[in-house]
């Protein structure tokens, strides 16, 4: 029997070194001091012969279930996914590597990822999680995220009308990485029309060089063109979007890598940025019904607007249940931990260039990028059930930032 063992919480993803593999591969896992639970992984290999698709790993001690794995192919990168059972705090694991049949899981199994025109339409195990729009108006956005009940978690508008939702800020559309001033151009803010304006600039999808979809993981990467009102080009991105099949708390991983071309380009200090999400207007802290935002250091509400933290959530009533997003901030990004752009009013954003709004640090929060040169963000999203107590943030950003050690060796 396969086992696809679901998040319970924790979700983890480890990143390792490639290592080589000759023979039989194996995976070895060691604990980092804390019980994670289930920990889905997701560790590049120095494999080229390994060919993309399902595989199954089998405890090389002979104990425990066969769990569901999937080699992924990304251009030159080589990597195995696989939602690992729970690791004791210094517990190491060994496990072997194995094909499996790509029809012993059912058509709707897994992550899967469908066109639909020019955008891609995402489900988990046949359920509706998000569409990805990459050219319906000025910058790419997810609309819509369902959260891991069922209900919508982001806010409606101004793709839909939906009774009793707020109708300020047209530009907010659900799920978007942009920000308010590269080179005095505003990315953030846009036409509510989706006319041209000579004020706003846009962010064109350029390349989609990878969609992968199968039993653990589903990834959509672009490269995309940061243009100026006239139309110049002024600098470019690459980003993975990454989510697994769990339970329990839907997840995602988002990488942006920001690219200056031949002259430096300069994202200036405004609050209006950069990686954000509108949320469910019922859970809005303005509304007094519930809504709370909290983040690392224990700062709530409005206090936590402009502070510096390594995650931030909000969580709030959404049709009769407690749900919440959390987003983490790694370690390895840009300016980490980052300053938040999170209102009382729905819009939660991190953002490391408001120095000057935020009234942090004491200094400028404009950056220029050196021709050539180049800038990485990284971030979790945690869509979750219950408070952030309840959610254990705190323990779940941990496994982000500090994950297990992993190790792929040969059998010989």
């Amino acid at each position: 029997m396969v086992c696809r063992l679901r998040w319970a919480p924790v979700l983890l993803v480890a990143l390792a070194s490639p290592a080589a593999i000759a023979g039989e591969p194996k995976l070895v896992i060691r604990g980092i001091g804390l019980d994670l639970g289930e920990t889905p992984v997701f560790a590049p290999v120095d494999a080229p012969d390994l060919e993309p698709g399902p595989f199954l790993l089998r405890r090389a001690d002979g104990g425990g279930p066969t769990i569901a794995a999937q080699v992924v192919r990304d251009g030159e990168l080589t990597a195995i996914a696989a939602v690992l059972p729970s690791l004791g705090a210094d517990e190491v694991a060994e496990f072997e590597l194995a094909h499996a049949d790509p029809a012993s899981s059912g058509a709707d199994e897994g992550v899967r990822i469908e066109p639909e025109g020019r955008d891609l339409r995402v489900t988990i195990d046949g359920e509706l999680f998000t569409v990805y729009r990459g050219d319906d108006g000025p910058k790419p956005y997810f609309y819509p995220v369902i959260g891991p009940t069922g209900s919508p978690i982001t806010r409606a508008y101004p793709m839909a009308d939906v009774e009793g939702e707020d109708r300020d800020h047209p530009h907010q559309r659900s799920f978007w990485f942009t920000h308010g001033d590269v080179d005095g151009t505003d990315f953030w803010a846009s036409d509510p029309l989706n006319r041209p304006n000579p004020k706003f600039g846009t962010i064109e999808e350029a390349d989609r060089p990878t969609v992968v979809e199968g039993p653990v993981v589903g990834i959509i990467r672009t490269s995309n063109a940061w243009k100026s009102p006239t139309g110049d080009l002024l600098c470019t991105d690459d980003r993975s979007w990454r989510t697994y099949d769990t339970e329990g708390a839907r997840i995602i991983d988002f990488d942006v890598t920001i690219n200056a071309g031949d002259g430096p380009v300069t994202f200036g200090d405004t609050k209006e940025g950069m990686f954000g999400l509108r949320l469910a207007s019922s859970m809005n802290v303005r509304n007094e019904t519930g809504g709370r935002i909290t983040n690392a250091e224990g700062i709530t509400d409005l206090d936590a607007w402009g502070k510096a933290s390594p995650w931030v959530d909000y969580a709030g009533p959404v049709g009769g249940e407690t749900l919440g997003v959390a987003i983490l901030n790694h370690p390895d990004s840009f300016r980490y931990p980052t300053t938040w752009h999170v209102r009382d009013y729905g819009l939660f954003a991190a953002n490391p260039f408001g120095y000057g709004d935020f009234k942090y640090g004491g200094g400028e929060g404009a950056h220029t990028i050196p021709a050539g040169k180049s800038i990485r963000f990284r971030y979790r999203v945690i869509l979750h059930e219950g408070d952030t107590e309840q959610s254990d943030i705190g323990r779940a950003f941990r496994a982000y930032a500090s994950p297990p050690q992993f190790e792929v060796v040969s059998s010989e």
